[in-house]
């Protein structure tokens, strides 16, 4: 950065110099934007402050794409040499060292076509800069194309764009043509012809999706890309009546399925569709029955919905088998297991189905009572198979429930209640008055009607309910004591405090001990006002703390190395 700089006073009293080459030879050719984005950017050269494209586009009240793009216009005549675009920088050359000055182009030679094309700008009430007009005949200067031909594409360019015509649209379009090395009126204007079909068929797909503008290069290289893949026209059209609203990129999602699935002509693409969408109403019907969020029905129907159909399964089988798997808590993977062992056996028919979904409804309520018995049993398949089992032995609701209540406190009832169920059936002991009833000597009683395993299961469930029972005894008394303290205001209000107290202790001993002393003297307070209020209440510390029977083991059965406690007599059960 300089040490010192002229002042903006003196700089705004300074003078900008402008090689006279310029104005004799560049500034007849150049519009007037032109002339002052050249100037103003000479002037911001002899400036010390820094400025940016976009401010200076913006003092000149110019969109900043046309700001850029008229330094381009200057680089092309060699007076401007532009370094980056992104931001702009650009680098003014000498006049006189200029070698890409605008070609001197003779007047008489294009009077004709300047004719014409000014007839067809005037249609539009488009008018062309000095400028723009200039880069159309350097277009026919350094290519062959035919100035009819050229004509076309304005005359294609004006019908299109209407009042929005541009240059740089005409000569973007004509330039493509002579990539293509299309430069005769007949090549051009079959190029022209193909791309008015294509213009209908766009126009009527934007009509079936609700796009309201006009078509652009870009969507006619999507209709090209399908028209080379041999989509048919009237298969796009099927897949945007099915799509409804979308647009050409959701348009483009569609019909690439339909060529992935080989339906490329429109009754292949009804076809399809048509099958897609069943398929589709399909998965989400059965996704709000099972209580699953699908965003992307098409992997649930291409693995699940159309198996279950093509195996016979109708809508209304299928949401029967949801509504049993919505209380199972399955999802799609789940109830296609499900339907698999269904299909295996050969329930298929809507009748079957039907019995099927109703005999497992019963089970489920069974499992439900037994729930309401045995608390938590988780409803699995597994689970309704082995109620199911146990109807086949010829037990009544009533007798399982028998078993359910023998199995209260196991750690796994179902299996306990199974074990019992089938020595029952072994002894054919089928109703509970059948039932042997422990007396005295309970080893005998139980090995009447047991295996060992459950006399084992037995007496291990015999204990836990001793235990249960004392621990169960000693929490009441600190219960009721709890119950007492927490009806009083003062007594809730010292908890809430202590509460509280512990953990900005615990906080300050960290981050601010030098808070420490105000807390603790505010837990003093809290501890202070608890113990009033359970003197007040009539109550100890000793209350709120469980006095078991056995102090070895906390009328927990174990001692804390593990071994039994002896304190378990079975004549106190």
């Amino acid at each position: 950065m300089p040490f010192c700089s002229f002042s903006k006073d003196f700089t705004e009293s300074a003078f900008t110099s402008v090689e006279n080459r310029f104005i004799t030879q560049y500034l007849p050719e150049a519009s007037g934007d032109a002339v002052r984005v050249y100037l103003y950017g000479l002037y911001l050269c002899g400036c010390a402050q820094e400025f940016d494209a976009v401010s200076a586009a913006k003092l000149l009240r110019l969109p900043l794409k046309k700001f850029v793009d008229i330094f381009g216009f200057w680089e092309e005549c060699g007076l401007v040499q532009i370094l980056s675009r992104d931001p702009l920088f650009v680098e003014y050359l000498p006049v006189s060292a200029s070698v890409g000055k605008p070609k001197p182009l003779r007047p008489e030679k294009y009077q004709e076509f300047n004719r014409e094309l000014f007839k067809i700008l005037q249609k539009t009430g488009k008018d062309l800069k000095p400028y723009e007009h200039q880069r159309i005949l350097e277009f026919l200067e350094n290519n062959p194309m035919e100035r009819q031909a050229f004509l076309l594409v304005v005359e294609y360019c004006s019908k299109k764009d209407g009042e929005k015509l541009s240059a740089a649209h005409i000569l973007n379009k004509a330039e493509k043509l002579a990539r293509e090395r299309k430069f005769t009126y007949e090549q051009v204007e079959a190029d022209l012809a193909d791309f008015n079909v294509h213009e209908k068929e766009l126009s009527r797909i934007f009509t079936l999706l609700g796009v309201y503008r006009k078509p652009q290069e870009s969507d006619y290289d999507v209709l090209e890309k399908w028209e080379k893949a041999g989509m048919e026209a009237g298969a796009c059209f099927a897949a945007a009546e099915t799509l409804k609203k979308g647009s050409l990129a959701t348009l483009d999602i569609l019909v690439s399925e339909l060529l992935e699935k080989g339906a490329k002509t429109e009754k292949e693409a009804r076809e399809y569709l048509a099958k897609r969408n069943t398929l589709t109403n399909l998965v989400f019907k059965i996704a709000r029955k099972l209580g699953v969020k699908v965003q992307n029905p098409r992997p649930y129907a291409e693995e699940y919905a159309e198996k279950w159909l093509e195996r016979g399964y109708d809508d209304e089988s299928l949401s029967l088998v949801a509504g049993l798997c919505l209380r199972l808590s399955y999802g799609f993977a789940e109830m296609d297991a499900l339907l698999g062992e269904m299909y295996r056996d050969g329930i298929v028919d809507r009748a079957g189905v039907k019995a099927y979904c109703a005999a497992r409804d019963r089970e489920l309520k069974l499992i439900q009572s037994i729930q309401s018995v045995c608390g938590y049993v988780k409803k699995t398949q597994a689970a309704l198979d082995m109620a199911a089992t146990w109807r086949s032995w010829n037990f009544s609701d009533e007798m399982i429930l028998e078993a359910a209540k023998r199995s209260a406190n196991a750690s796994a009832p179902l299996p306990y209640m199974n074990k019992l169920l089938a020595e029952w059936k072994r002894l054919g002991v089928f109703s509970p008055s059948a039932i042997v009833e422990r007396e005295s000597d309970a080893s005998t009683a139980r090995s009447a009607l047991k295996s060992e395993a459950a006399i084992a299961a037995d007496e291990r469930s015999d204990r836990e309910r001793f235990y249960a029972a004392r621990r169960q005894q000693a929490m009441r008394r600190v219960d009721r004591a709890q119950a007492i303290a927490e009806r009083d205001e003062q007594y809730r209000a010292a908890q809430a405090a202590l509460k509280k107290g512990e953990i900005e202790l615990a906080r300050a001993e960290v981050f601010s001990p030098g808070s420490l002393p105000e807390i603790r003297s505010k837990l003093a307070e809290a501890e202070r006002e608890r113990a009033e209020a359970l003197a007040r209440l009539k109550l100890s510390e000793r209350d709120f703390v469980p006095k078991y029977v056995c102090a070895k083991c906390s009328d927990t059965g174990f001692l804390p190395d593990g071994r039994a406690c002896d304190c378990y007599r079975k004549e106190e059960k």
